[in-house]
């Protein structure tokens, strides 16, 4: 493997209990969204099959079946022995010409606006839900930091610590239901973010956004806290409107 990603993941809150009725379907949702998000990186390994079964609530045949499934997926790669698991050999796609649309075709014009509106409805409430919080030295600590990994972020794990930073915010929260429905909010459009490419000035931009997220919710104001980050989502929007038009 060559590179290590600069920022730390997210808490794997987000890899919750599945429902039994559908153990594999869901486990494999579960993992690939956390892929996908960059919760586990490039490089780095899932948790060891004793937890990761625990955490999901299934059984060890159910968690190797989904493995496997992404194993043949080209999203992991699994290697035995002493230092062996199930390690992520997925990255995101270089942005290509055309790229944008087409997702856009797959998912669907309505689906998208729907996509935006929920997005902005989860992380919205997600700050002003953490703003009325009293915080403790390590949650402060947690979130200050995350802002300092997505502010010194590379290019190239930029949007791995744009997420980090945002799903951050929903796991401080204590939430799960909240985490869960922020990643899903996020997951949702990021295979647009990824059909386009990482500008200078969006990065710049985006920076004064967070730091504005996270001085309001620090200081306890909850309505600065749903503006900043409606202000920023508005931005994300209007840049993939921009690149469709």
């Amino acid at each position: 493997m060559d590179g290590t990603p600069a920022p730390a993941p997210a808490p794997l809150s987000l890899l919750r209990p599945v429902r039994a009725g559908n153990a594999f379907e869901e486990t494999v949702e579960r993992l690939l969204q956390a892929v996908k998000l960059g919760v586990v990186a490039y490089g780095e390994k899932l948790p060891p099959e004793r937890e990761l079964a625990t955490r999901l609530g299934i059984s060890r045949v159910t968690l190797r079946e989904a493995i496997r499934a992404l194993q043949e997926a080209g999203y992991l790669d699994v290697r035995r022995g002493r230092y062996g698991g199930a390690f992520v050999v997925y990255r995101p796609p270089r942005p290509r010409e055309g790229d944008l649309r087409r997702a856009v075709t797959r998912m669907g014009e309505d689906e998208l606006e729907d996509a935006l509106t929920f997005r902005m409805a989860v992380e919205c409430g997600a700050a002003r839900v953490l703003a009325t919080t009293e915080l403790t030295p390590g949650q402060r600590e947690t979130l200050n930091a995350r802002l300092a990994e997505v502010n010194d972020a590379a290019p190239a794990d930029y949007r791995r610590g744009d997420i980090a930073f945002h799903l951050a915010i929903a796991e401080l929260t204590g939430s799960p239901r909240l985490a869960a429905a922020c990643a899903d909010a996020r997951l949702r459009v990021t295979d647009l973010l990824n059909a386009i490419p990482v500008l200078g000035p969006n990065i710049e931009h985006a920076a004064v956004q967070h730091a504005a997220i996270a001085a309001a919710i620090l200081a306890g104001d909850p309505e600065a806290a749903g503006r900043a980050v409606a202000e920023h989502l508005e931005g994300t929007a209007a840049l993939l409107r921009g690149f469709l038009a």
